[in-house]
């Protein structure tokens, strides 16, 4: 009988820990979407200015990829055809390559005959426009680098000053009160870091791209100057 009585007191001690425990675990589900919208209203123009970054960033890598190619080929089929003094062919065959390597190598073409100091200043002329064109819009990434951590700063310093004022009028200082509160303002800040670091790598990779096309430019002129100059001045690659 005593073990009956005391038995029925732990079953619903057990059973009352289990309902509280299941519904702790309960309300802490939460889905990555509603984790989301916990972060205010300065979260609204972070999301906006990741959905920039992206496309932005996939927008200005294929456009970079695809206007910086290089052939190694390219620089011998000029050579070759200047050297048995076919200008007209060399013009014609590099017209038909729509990068901007070959846009700076038919400059060179169409200013033989000049000085050299004047071809190697055209040709120059010409990689810094392509340059130019695929920098294209990439200081935006450098300024959402920069402004999207301040706006999660923002959006986190304005949701402690509500918090605070909260608790001025109500007088309720609790941890749960000011935890509760605090998380969700600190959403912004993680959302706002991880969009400028975003950008900033992305504008770092692409500028990288870039400088990669311009060495490779610098070269391809010395490379022509050098064929102009001397009959057989390029070597086989």
């Amino acid at each position: 009988m005593l073990t009956f009585f005391l038995q029925a007191p732990i079953d619903s001690l057990t059973q009352a820990t289990g309902a509280v425990v299941e519904n702790v675990t309960t309300q802490k589900e939460l889905s990555i979407l509603e984790f989301a919208f916990k972060g205010g209203v300065f979260l609204i123009p972070i999301v906006i200015l990741f959905i920039y970054t992206i496309y932005l960033t996939i927008e200005r890598y294929l456009f970079i990829k695809k206007t910086s190619k290089t052939s190694s080929h390219l620089m011998n089929n000029i050579a070759a055809q200047l050297n048995t003094g076919n200008l007209d062919l060399a013009v014609a065959s590099i017209q038909r390559d729509q990068t901007s390597e070959a846009r700076v190598l038919q400059e060179g073409l169409l200013t033989i005959g000049r000085p050299i100091a004047e071809v190697e200043s055209n040709m120059e002329k010409v990689a810094n426009i392509e340059i130019a064109h695929m920098e294209k819009k990439l200081g935006h990434l450098g300024i959402i680098a920069g402004i999207a951590p301040t706006l999660g700063f923002i959006g986190t310093i304005s949701g402690v000053i509500k918090i605070f004022y909260n608790i001025s009028i109500t007088e309720n200082i609790s941890i749960a009160n000011i935890s509760g509160g605090l998380y969700e303002k600190m959403i912004s800040s993680g959302a706002g870091l991880i969009v400028g670091i975003i950008a900033y790598a992305a504008y770092h990779l692409l500028n990288g791209l870039i400088d990669n096309f311009s060495l490779n430019t610098q070269k391809n002129i010395l490379d022509f100057v050098n064929v102009i100059q001397r009959p057989n001045g390029i070597k086989e690659k």
